[in-house]
């Protein structure tokens, strides 16, 4: 925290995954927070806040939080003067947190609009305000398409897997810039793929991680019900049954680029490292919150079909013949997690040296069949988040 008087933190992202549950943890352990977003179409942001906290337990605490309706966008991020001055004020300390996630090429403009050209409002404020320190979560991924160690360093490469790596590390770029230049304390937290609660499974969001194991249930479904209700008709055409012990077997041929790792981290030690680096932040610097132990998808693929109680899965590396014959199932799950590939046979090794010195050597958990388990069980639970406020 600052010497100066001031000592509240302004947060931007606070309804998405990662910044719902630092809102959550730095109220509980009494932080001045400042909420900085916008009302949906169906729901002011006080009342998107006050869900939030509910899911959390800690509705108590709402009225602990301010909540300002800002435009990124526009001018003083739409903000009145009066209240525009009160709040340069009072904010000693940013955390951004908002962006766009978006992997697909044809929502290109829209993730450099939210990731890029919506910096200047942030940044222009954190200048007004004369804050101390800007916190950005970025992604491990901006270091792009490469195979050597990831460093803590502002990425170079040109070359990405997608516009949100892409745009991630163009924002990277400008804020430190922008901080160089208006001394202004800046750290930049690079996660990589962050799951649920390792502790309890609990997670408002479920994409990345939770995508393949998702496809696999939405296929087993898919034949499960042919065999129980329409006497197997498509599933015997592909050798899809019900074996003695009960699991389906389904031949499911996943092609993969190359032998890799998914570097997975929960969202608790997210949490728990970022507040690490907020509260000992003395100098510019930039974090990585990886993992050192990260499974291969072969583990995630016997967890999984262990879980739904599923053969035939099998993982095959490199690209597939030209012309091969897909079978239906092999179709849907290509289509289904497209987008996810390159991050499921993963080369990237990531450098930790400034992180764990900030944390104390701080590590995240080995990804467990245990962890697994009460992380989907909990997903499968709240259908995938239909349910999660339900």
């Amino acid at each position: 925290m600052s010497d100066n008087v001031k000592s509240v933190i302004a947060l931007t992202g606070a309804t998405g995954f990662l910044g719902s549950h630092l809102l959550a943890t730095m109220l509980s352990k009494g932080y001045e927070v400042v909420v900085f977003g916008r009302s949906s179409k169906e729901e002011a942001l006080q009342r998107r806040i006050y869900r939030l906290l509910r899911w959390f337990g800690l509705e108590s605490l709402v009225n602990k939080v301010s909540c300002v309706e800002t435009d990124l966008s526009l001018f003083n991020l739409g903000i009145v003067n009066e209240e525009y001055t009160r709040l340069c004020a009072l904010i000693d300390s940013v955390v951004h947190c908002a962006s766009d996630t978006s992997f697909a090429e044809s929502k290109r403009e829209k993730v450099i609009a939210a990731n890029i050209e919506n910096l200047k409002g942030i940044l222009e404020f954190s200048k007004d305000a004369n804050i101390r320190t800007f916190h950005y979560i970025s992604t491990a991924y901006v270091a792009g398409i490469c195979d050597t160690v990831c460093k803590e360093v502002l990425s170079v490469t040109s070359s990405f897997t997608n516009v949100y790596e892409e745009s991630k590390a163009a924002a990277e770029t400008i804020i430190s810039h922008f901080c160089k230049e208006n001394s202004i304390l800046l750290s930049i937290i690079r996660p990589s793929i962050v799951y649920g609660d390792s502790r309890t499974g609990r997670s408002l969001k479920f994409n990345a991680l939770y995508f393949p194991i998702r496809s696999v249930q939405s296929i087993k479904d898919i034949y499960l019900n042919d065999l129980l209700n329409n006497g197997g008709t498509k599933s015997s055409k592909h050798g899809i049954h019900l074996d003695e012990e009960g699991y389906l077997f389904i031949p499911l041929k996943i092609y993969l680029p190359h032998r890799g790792t998914i570097n997975l981290i929960p969202v608790d030690y997210f949490v728990s490292a970022t507040l690490k680096i907020i509260e000992n932040c003395s100098h510019d610097g930039i974090y990585h919150l990886t993992t050192s132990s990260a499974p291969s998808f072969d583990f995630l693929s016997l967890y999984t079909q262990e879980l739904l109680k599923v053969r035939g899965v099998e993982i095959a590396y490199g690209k597939p013949e030209a012309n091969i014959n897909r079978n239906p199932a092999e179709e849907l799950f290509d289509r289904f997690i497209e987008p996810y590939r390159p991050y499921l046979s993963d080369n990237r090794n990531f450098d930790r040296t400034n992180s764990d010195l900030i944390t104390g050597g701080m590590a995240p958990p080995e990804f467990t069949y245990d962890i697994f388990t009460k992380c989907m069980e909990y997903a499968i639970g709240v259908k995938w988040g239909a349910l999660t406020f339900e």
